[in-house]
């Protein structure tokens, strides 16, 4: 969407902030009001039809109408309610597992490894129709999609998915302030999603202005990031069980310390190669392992803590892109990933002094 303000309407690059700003503000109440209903034990088969209608409202409106006044009226609207359903899918996910006797951290990795694959492939084909057919084209092929999500919706989804409510405390919304375990989990994940965020932002313009390497090392890294990602997600279920959740996460924040400080010392292509696989295999173990951290220290509300989860996330996104461009302005994209490093750092600590005891389910009921 960046792009298309940019590039496709003309406007100057500040502009996106706007779009980005009112987008994560409505999705973080959407995802906080959805979460609530959810752990009340309403289906969530309706809620995922709300997300479906705000994409295919948005981009047939952009289709018809790609202006800068639909992106910020239509586009925040639409594409808002649409951002819940990832959040909505995940809190349903320990239910899943349950009915269907998995694991509830396999089914976590699994989850996340098809989000993963998502974005391999996504952004690719984007760019793709937007070179070989026009940025408008977006939106069409958008809109074509959200038509198969809608016939997957009604004739796949489960209408009667719920996620039992375990504590009366989901139906006071009395559990957030005695609950400081849960905050330190959001606190860590928002401190390394922070991290990633700022390398994640900074790294094409570095290799490309700074380092030197052509055009298309960007992507390249980008797709090598996301391929080594998807098979650590994979993993994740094992290191649970054999180590829990707690040190695998430590390792995982520490090698991240490790690698992002790698990344700004990138010099030539396979230098590059090297540690987009090493971003991967961080990033995966982190995604993965992260989620099931947050929902064990709220397993009477598993969606509440999964929008938590995805809040913060965006908010962490959302806030990298101003900081990238003021500290590479300032200074240079290499010292970007300088600082991310020292924040990856600080999301270790804050992990090292969070309260240490927590529940985990990593199986499901015989």
């Amino acid at each position: 969407m960046g792009f298309f303000i940019v590039e496709g309407l003309g406007h100057a690059p500040w502009t996106i902030s706007i779009y980005a700003g009112a987008l994560s503000c409505l999705a973080i109440v959407i995802n906080r009001r959805f979460a609530r209903l959810i752990d009340r034990g309403e289906s969530a088969f309706p809620l995922i039809g709300i997300a479906l209608g705000g994409y295919l409202v948005a981009s047939f409106a952009l289709s018809i109408l790609p202006a800068f006044w639909t992106v910020l009226t239509f586009g925040v609207i639409g594409f808002g309610l649409s951002a819940s359903a990832v959040s909505t899918m995940f809190s349903l996910g320990g239910s899943l597992a349950e009915q269907h006797q998995i694991e509830r951290s396999r089914f976590n990795a699994f989850m996340r490894a098809t989000t993963s694959t998502a974005w391999m492939v996504g952004p690719a084909v984007s760019f793709l129709v937007a070179d070989q057919l026009g940025k408008f084209a977006v939106f069409r092929v958008g809109a074509a999609l959200a038509l198969v999500w809608l016939a997957l919706w009604w004739w796949i989804a489960p209408r009667d998915a719920t996620a039992n409510s375990k504590d009366k405390a989901v139906k006071d919304g009395c559990e957030d302030h005695a609950n400081p375990g849960l905050w330190f989990a959001a606190a860590f994940v928002f401190c390394l999603s922070s991290a990633h965020s700022l390398t994640f932002s900074a790294l094409p313009l570095f290799y490309v202005q700074e380092v030197g390497l052509p055009g298309y090392a960007p992507g390249v890294a980008f797709s090598v990031k996301t391929f080594v990602e998807v098979l650590a997600i994979f993993s994740t279920p094992r290191l649970i069980a054999r180590f829990g959740i707690r040190a695998p996460l430590i390792a995982t924040a520490l090698f991240a310390v490790v690698t992002i400080h790698i990344l700004a010392l990138v010099q030539t292509y396979p230098q590059m190669l090297v540690g987009a696989a090493m971003e991967g295999l961080y990033y995966g173990l982190y995604a993965s392992l992260g989620i099931s951290f947050v929902q064990s220290h709220a397993e009477a509300r598993p969606a509440h803590a999964t929008a938590i989860y995805w809040n913060t996330m965006m908010i962490s996104g959302v806030l990298a892109g101003p900081a990238v461009g003021l500290i590479a302005q300032a200074y240079e994209f290499r010292t970007v990933i300088q600082i991310a490093s020292l924040v990856a750092l600080f999301a270790a600590a804050v992990l090292l002094f969070s309260p240490r005891r927590f529940k985990m389910s990593t199986s499901s009921p015989p």
